[in-house]
């Protein structure tokens, strides 16, 4: 359902005399006095890598010292995650920024998220009480910190980020629809009944998000245990790496998205789950019949007229000159859920999961999961909406779940297009049970892999079969990775950790295997002694020896990337028309030959004009940089940098690294893929290696602001620091929060 909202009393524009408080309110000595008692029960131990061990008498103390740690590390982005969660950040960014905000607010409204926050279970009040006093103690002994919003945490707003991907399901609304819908004056919706045309931008879709997950079962390992490959593809400084452990049974890893008190990606002393996005259709979109009667708007459902809920939503924004300007946009709502735009004289509503209790009581109480039976069991709250799941344990099991919030619909209906939101048939009829999701539990084959593709290759010969299901339930087809990972774990025995890590980066780029015989054969028709054929021989013959590999020293690498990104450029458009993914379009008949040779020619020229000669090293072009701590990386040619070897995911990277934002720079300068990277050893003590993009801090000035940077560009991994006596041999600092 819908969310119910009340209604803000506002007028259309107005402006304030200035800007929010960003002062603390007074700390009382009540408060005070509670924070260093429960400081007193929190040690947080720094490793040599600046990694915080964080150990509390209860949960509720672990929870407490970590988000202290979280923002010791990087405040502005915990602050920003809940910023932009909440729908405030035009408050600090400006009137560009109101219809991301306007997103947010659709589904998140303070007082419902305060009102479940009182009706929460107690030992989860307890946590959300501790991630707000952990986080104002902090400020509190900080005075030097300036908060840019948020200047006082409650504990309700843990539930307004209870996923560990930030916008999650939300973020799939389209901001130009949005404010094409609702841009207007007046009654905005009024103009908006034709399509909206957003303009298909051309060139590579974006840098894959999502991940890698491979679990190998004991059969086919070394020593006789499952071990498990944590292999997010996020933004880089996205998840810092964290250890918190409690008297109550917490002993968690791995990377915790800034400002939640879960670790999202990880594993404890018996099992370790890895996320990759993706699975099934979680989003519906529903075409709503408008009709307007007297001003007042109605939609068509079952053959009767319902009247749709109007909700003015008061948007506040930074003006130029610091004071505060505001804006109220009245929005929309079927029973489907919020109108996010028109189409064919249509008007849009969206339908997602909205259960934020309970996705957070699911993200922390699979952390504590001690066997199968326990992680299924909090599986089976099914709120993990825009996940898969690829999980190991100490007893030996391997097993995988396609997808976790899956709704039950009528699979006459093609869910992947907007539906008929006046017939009573295209209604959500409950959730899927687990069970009858796709899952796979100990496959035959002995491995299990998921790369955001569809889960029909997850365990070679022992995947699932696609017509077992309906469609709904696996929305993405393979990918250059998932093809590329089924060959390297195929034929494969005795993985060790050592090996899964080289596995997992094994050096191929798929994608060109298919791409590159149809370039080649659109060189051999030119006819003989033909200028262009001339003029690329030299283009074509590096290309047909090369092995498909990435080296810091392959100019055949430079010279396909390049093609490959201007043969995109050329066909980009014509692919997103035809709902085609950009790298599959490029391999079909349907791009024309002259188009790949001309693609080789100006790749060829790109190299030749930026870097003295189309015959360039990777690894002189392919570089990481970290030179401030700002969320969106600055890049400078002039400055330092390293050489990285791993390419883009479209290709087909295991270990994938790209730029997503538009290159100022000649050089590539890596800004997503492998971010937080772990493998993990299931056996009577875990053994576990782990690398950073960068470091733990995100302090330009902390030694741990990049000490990771060369090994991670090297592929090179630190043991991970998982008991006590292992973090004291290499402890850098101990201390209670506050000290």
């Amino acid at each position: 359902m819908p969310v119910r909202r009340t209604l803000l009393a506002a007028v259309a524009c107005g402006i304030v005399a200035s800007a929010p408080a960003l002062a603390a309110p007074a700390v009382s000595a009540a408060d005070m006095a509670r924070w260093q008692a429960q400081a007193a029960h929190v040690s947080i131990a720094r490793d040599t890598w600046g990694i915080p061990h964080v150990t509390g008498k209860t949960d509720a103390d672990a929870v407490f010292g970590l988000m202290y740690a979280q923002a010791e590390d990087d405040f502005p982005r915990v602050e920003l995650n809940y910023i932009n969660a909440m729908g405030r950040l035009a408050e600090v960014e400006g009137e560009r920024e109101l219809y991301r905000d306007l997103r947010m607010k659709l589904f998140i409204d303070p007082a419902e998220l305060q009102a479940q926050y009182r009706a929460s279970p107690p030992w989860l009040q307890k946590l959300m009480d501790a991630f707000a006093d952990g986080l104002n103690f902090y400020l509190a002994t900080h005075p030097q910190v300036k908060p840019r919003l948020i200047a006082h945490f409650e504990p309700w707003m843990a539930l307004s980020f209870s996923e560990g991907s930030i916008g999650g399901d939300i973020e799939s609304v389209s901001l130009a629809q949005l404010e094409a819908f609702y841009g207007q004056q007046a009654r905005p919706a009024a103009v908006a009944l034709a399509s909206v045309d957003t303009g298909l931008a051309s060139g590579l879709d974006p840098e894959p998000s999502g991940s890698n997950g491979f679990a190998i079962a004991p059969a086919i390992t070394k020593n006789g245990h499952a071990l498990l490959m944590i292999n997010p593809h996020t933004s880089f400084y996205f998840r810092p790496e964290v250890q918190m452990t409690s008297g109550e049974g917490l002993n968690a890893y791995g990377a915790v998205t800034w400002g939640q008190f879960f670790v999202y990606q990880g594993f404890n002393e018996r099992l370790g789950w890895m996320h990759t996005s993706g699975g099934g259709d979680v989003i519906d979109e529903y075409l709503e019949s408008i009709v307007d009667q007297d001003g007042a708007w109605f939609y068509r459902y079952d053959g009767a007229l319902r009247p749709l809920n109007a909700v003015p939503i008061t948007l506040p924004y930074k003006l130029a000159d610091g004071r505060m300007g505001s804006k109220t946009i009245t929005v929309y709502y079927s029973h489907h859920g919020p109108i996010v735009r028109a189409q064919d004289g249509r008007w849009v509503a969206v339908r997602l999961m909205h259960s934020p209790l309970k996705a957070l009581m699911q993200s922390y109480a699979r952390t504590k999961a001690r066997d199968y039976a326990a992680f299924y069991k909090t599986m089976e709250l099914r709120t993990n909406s825009s996940n898969n799941t690829v999980y190991a344990d100490a007893d030996g099991n391997i097993a995988y779940f396609h997808g976790n919030f899956i709704p039950v619909r009528d699979p006459r209906f093609n869910w992947k297009q907007p539906v008929d939101g006046s017939d009573p048939a295209t209604e959500w009829k409950g959730l899927h049970t687990v069970a009858q999701t796709i899952t796979l539990f100990n496959p035959k084959n002995g491995w299990i892999q998921n790369t955001n593709n569809w889960p029909y290759s997850a365990a070679g010969a022992s995947s699932p079969r696609q017509g077992d299901y309906p469609a709904y339930m696996s929305v993405y087809g393979e990918n250059a990775r998932g093809l590329h990972a089924v060959k390297v774990f195929q034929n494969q025995k005795d993985f060790t950790l050592d090996s899964l890590i080289a596995a997992s980066y094994d050096s191929e780029l798929t994608a060109f295997e298919t791409l590159l015989p149809p370039l080649f054969a659109a060189y051999d028709a030119l006819p003989a002694g033909d200028a262009q054929q001339l003029a690329l021989a030299d283009k074509i013959a590096l290309l047909r020896a090369w092995d498909w590999r990435y080296a810091l020293t392959s100019t055949a690498t430079s010279l396909a990337v390049f093609w490959g990104q201007e043969l995109a450029e050329l066909t980009g458009k014509q692919a997103r028309e035809q709902g085609v993914p950009v790298v599959d379009f490029m391999a079909t008949d349907k791009v024309h030959g002259e188009q790949r040779l001309a693609a080789l020619a100006t790749a060829a020229d790109k190299l030749q004009r930026d870097f003295g000669h189309w015959q360039t090293p990777w690894g002189e072009i392919n570089r990481f940089q970290r030179l401030t701590g700002d969320v969106v990386q600055p890049f400078d040619d002039a400055q330092a940098s390293l050489p990285v070897p791993y390419a883009s995911g479209n290709w087909g990277a295991l270990a994938a690294y790209g730029q997503s934002s538009k290159s100022t720079t000649k050089r590539i300068y890596g800004e997503r893929g492998n971010s937080f990277v772990a493998a993990v050893e299931f056996g009577p003590r875990i053994r576990a290696k782990s690398i950073l993009a960068g470091g733990q801090s995100g302090d330009p000035q902390s030694p741990h602001f990049r000490d990771q940077a060369a090994m991670y560009a090297r592929g090179e991994f630190k043991d991970v620091l998982f008991y006590p006596e292992q973090v004291e041999r290499q402890l850098e600092r101990r201390y209670h929060p506050g000290k």
